[in-house]
């Protein structure tokens, strides 16, 4: 509850003349004082409305001067009650007195951090990161407008509550399967820490908040669907292409990403003196040194003369990866494989069929 009081405060030795007026503001109980900056005589002071008396002038000026400040301040106090902040005796003085710092909120910081990650794509971060986070920003806003009907919310009304809450509407209104959910769970998480860190929260919802993801059952090709789809006649050029990259990487290992970036300089020779493949794996930043199994080597040497890997010094021709998965969908038919082949699977295909089943040690395919 607010209460909005002017009075005159008497200075120490005070005999006659003019008086400070204080604006007194109290709430819940707790009262502060201010100067407004202007003075009247007590003879001309009423104590019980606060207010200077008579028509003169200057009292109808003095009191308009009074009853601006005191529509200001319950201006105030309507606008932080709306925005559900806190409101006390020292906020609102420090909101009246310009002192208060912006309130720090969610999709602000939010949008601040993912402005930040982009303009370092490239460099620590890579364009699929910022969008996963443009997707967390985007979930976040419309779960608010649903949950609260508001289109931002302060850092320190985020508590456990608000994450239970976020987590239901993943996976209720927005149909997000369970380690989706989570992941854009994770994602808000970077920014609660954010927070803490500058000690613009003080409690972490996360304490006590402990999503668990579900274990993902990778699917393989076996060696039969393998040895089908590296002898299979393709007459269609885009579709053989397709078909031979995904193949290169079953033989070796790599992700879409890295096998797209690959340079005609990281095909070296090795001690051994076999072709071995050194590269830098994009996703963990890691060294990788791969060796080149015939299977692989005979793709390498098919689009040796390629334009597009002689233009840009590419070991392979590699498309975009939506248009790599949609043609492995017309593979699989083509094929007679009944799995749902996605870029991906080559990776787990490597890990298991081509080495774990043929005797290589764990170890050795980590």
């Amino acid at each position: 509850m607010l209460a909005v009081l002017f009075c005159l405060r008497k200075p120490k030795n005070y005999e006659s003349g003019s008086a400070p007026i204080y604006l007194r503001i109290t709430v819940d109980g707790k009262r502060t004082e201010i100067s407004i900056g202007r003075k009247c005589n007590p003879d001309r002071w009423d104590i019980d409305t606060g207010r200077a008396t008579g028509n003169k002038e200057d009292a109808r000026s003095l009191n308009a001067f009074m009853s601006s400040i005191e529509h200001q301040l319950y201006e105030i106090h309507r606008q932080m009650t709306a925005a559900d902040e806190t409101v006390t005796v020292e906020t609102i003085k420090s909101r009246y007195t310009g002192k208060l710092e912006r309130a720090r909120t969610l999709v602000a910081i939010f949008e601040d951090h993912n402005e930040k990650m982009k303009a370092l794509i490239g460099h620590e971060f890579e364009k699929s990161t910022w969008q996963r986070y443009e997707t967390a920003l985007m979930h976040t806003k419309d779960f608010m407008q649903w949950q609260y009907n508001i289109t931002d919310i302060p850092v320190s009304k985020i508590n456990f509550a608000f994450l239970n809450d976020f987590e239901y509407y993943l996976r209720t209104v927005r149909k997000c399967a369970n380690n989706s959910a989570i992941k854009y769970i994770k994602n808000l998480g970077k920014i609660v820490r954010i927070c803490l860190g500058n000690g613009w929260l003080t409690i972490d919802p996360y304490l006590n908040y402990k999503p668990r993801t579900q274990k993902v059952y990778r699917q393989v090709l076996d060696t039969k669907e393998l040895d089908r789809l590296t002898k299979k006649k393709i007459p269609n050029a885009r579709l053989r292409t397709v078909r031979d990259i995904f193949v290169f990487s079953c033989y070796t290992g790599l992700a879409y990403v890295d096998a797209r970036k690959l340079k005609r300089s990281e095909l070296v020779k090795g001690i051994d003196n076999k072709t071995w493949i050194y590269t830098q794996r994009q996703k963990t930043d890691t060294l990788s040194r791969i060796p080149v199994l015939p299977v692989a080597a005979g793709i390498i040497r098919t689009y040796d003369k390629h334009p597009q890997c002689i233009a840009e010094n590419l070991l392979l021709p590699v498309m975009s990866n939506q248009k790599m998965n949609a043609y492995l969908k017309e593979l699989a038919g083509i094929c007679d494989i009944e799995k749902e082949l996605t870029f991906h699977i080559a990776r787990h295909t490597f890990a298991t069929t081509v080495t774990l089943n043929n005797g290589v040690p764990i170890e050795t395919v980590s």
